[in-house]
Order: C-alpha cells, then structure tokens, then sequence
C-alpha cells in the first residue's frame, strides 16, 4: 500500500516541481495519469502545509511555491505517508538527535519548533506541527512572536497552553539571550557619526521594527567618549511635543552624567519618513539640551523599512 501511494503522489508532486507557477487546469494535465480529484487533494494539502501559495494574476487563480530551493519532493512523501511520527522518522533525522549532533544552528525552522511544541496530538506529531508552523513563517518569520495561540492553532492542532508557552518562552530567551551578546559589545561600541548611530540603534531597538504596534520614544544615554551608558524609555503612544516633556526626556540623562543623548522613537507603519512632529520635538529637546549641557546628537526613527536620521534627513 505503501508502495502505491508512494507512486501516486510522485506522478503529482515531480512534475509540478518542474513548474514555477501553475493553474488547476495545467497541473491536472502535466499530471496525467493521476486522477484530477487526486491533483486537487494533494494541492491542498500542499498550499495547508504553507509549501504552495494560492495567487492572483489577471483574474486567474494559480499556484506558486514558496520556497521551491527548500522543498524536498522525496521528504515530503515520505512525511505523507508516514504521518511524521517520531517512531516512523529515522533516528538521525528527528530533531533532537540532529540538534545534539549537528548543534542548533543545522536545524531548520520547523525543526526548531517541533522540539518546542515537544508532544503531538492524535493524528499529528510535534515533528508534523512544527514543520506546519515553520512553512507558514518561512517568509515572515518576525510575525510569529505577535501570533496568538488561537492563531497558530488553527495552522497546527499540536498547539496548546503548554506548547504556545513553550514556543514564545523560547524566543524570549532568544532576545533576551542576544541582548546580553549585545550589552558585552558595548565597551567597543562608540557613537561618532551618523551611520554608527544608525547602526546602533537597528540593533538595539530591533524590537521596535518588528513587534511595537505603538510608537514608542527612547533615549540613549552617552558617556563623554559618546559610548552607550543605557536606554530609557520615556513614553509610549503617538510622538508629541506635549508629551515629551524635556524634563522627562533629560531626568535619566541626568541621573547617568551623561554628555550627550541619542533620540529614538519607532515607526509601526514601516515608513521612516519624519512628521512636522518628529522634526518639533527633535528641536526642542536640542534647544533644552544646549541649556543643561547635555548635546542631542541625533534622533532616530526606527522603522521596518529602515532607519533614518532626522539630523541626516533635514
């Protein structure tokens, strides 16, 4: 039976690798001579799995892959008919045992989060749920941290309480984890223009491209040979002058003896273009800062575009 299957979903899957993008019509014909009800199940399971995407061009539904250099026609049957149980997957290519041979940086996406999500449901195992998941993210992997668990449970059954906690526990640790590589880099890490600041801050504020939903203003206290002392978070909601009071924005600087101050706030659309806004609140604070003798350096805008400069940009 085994064998029958195997040839079946071959005479599908081999020719449609050899196709960029496709319709319903021209699989069912390049796939002859599978039964066309038989095309149409597998292209479903395809596009559920997150490996094929249904578009629209001129009108006409079609089929693209997604990431056609990853898919591995030969893998996925077999995943097909062995339902990616932990016990039918050779030893050396279950996650756990890649991981301790190999070291994490061998495992792909799914492979990562089946070992997170950890035990499977009836019909589905934790190798099957996380290679769901890591196709779904494959091309948006920075979204899954906003994804709530009814969400990813709708692309997996193997998602629950413990594994959803699991999962975003595991990529707090990761942040948390690459924020202390980034906090021992600081002694080397020095502010002179305005691509280091750049730099700095789509480092540092990442966070704030990605995942913020509001705009969220910062500053970045400097020591005298302008390194990073530490950031500050001043106010959360829509940049205005009325509520970046320089009192609020320069009691932390104080506090640290810092001489000069990087500003910082984020974008959630992605568009780093400064408002009237942006450009009155830079000023001011660089008016209040030459008064306490605490020199502004620049304001960034953090955005998933890109960031920018208002000292640069005006």
């Amino acid at each position: 039976m085994s064998t029958d299957r195997r040839k079946r979903l071959a005479q599908v899957i081999e020719p449609l690798t050899a196709l960029d993008e496709f319709s319903s019509e021209q699989a069912k014909s390049v796939c002859e001579p599978a039964k066309p009800a038989y095309v149409t199940s597998t292209l479903k399971t395809l596009v559920r799995e997150g490996i094929l995407q249904r578009i629209v061009v001129d009108d006409q539904h079609r089929f693209r892959w997604c990431e056609p250099e990853q898919f591995q026609p030969e893998k996925w049957i077999d995943q097909q008919i062995h339902g990616l149980q932990v016990r039918e997957t050779p030893e050396h290519e279950r996650p756990r045992e890649k991981l301790l041979r190999n070291g994490a940086a061998s495992l792909s996406n799914g492979d990562l989060l089946a070992i997170l999500i950890r035990v499977g449901v009836q019909k589905q195992s934790a190798i099957a749920g996380g290679n769901l998941l890591g196709n779904r993210f494959a091309m948006h992997l920075e979204k899954l941290p906003r994804t709530d668990r009814e969400e990813l449970r709708e692309i997996s059954p193997t998602i629950n309480r413990v594994s959803y906690a699991q999962i975003m526990a595991g990529i707090e640790l990761g942040r948390r984890v690459a924020a202390a590589q980034a906090s021992h880099r600081q002694d080397e890490i020095k502010i002179t223009s305005t691509e280091s600041a750049i730099q700095y801050c789509a480092n540092e504020f990442a966070r704030l491209a990605t995942d913020a939903v509001q705009e969220e203003f910062h500053i970045v206290t400097l020591d005298t040979k302008h390194k990073p002392i530490r950031t500050h978070q001043i106010t959360i909601g829509t940049l205005d002058a009325s509520l970046v009071h320089p009192r609020e924005v320069f009691r932390p600087a104080i506090r640290d003896a810092a001489s000069a101050i990087l500003l910082v706030h984020n974008h959630p659309s992605g568009d780093p273009t400064p408002s009237r806004e942006d450009i009155q609140v830079t000023s001011r604070l660089t008016d209040a800062g030459k008064l306490l003798g605490i020199i502004v350096l620049d304001h960034i805008i953090v955005a998933s575009q890109r960031c920018l400069s208002i000292r640069e940009e005006s």
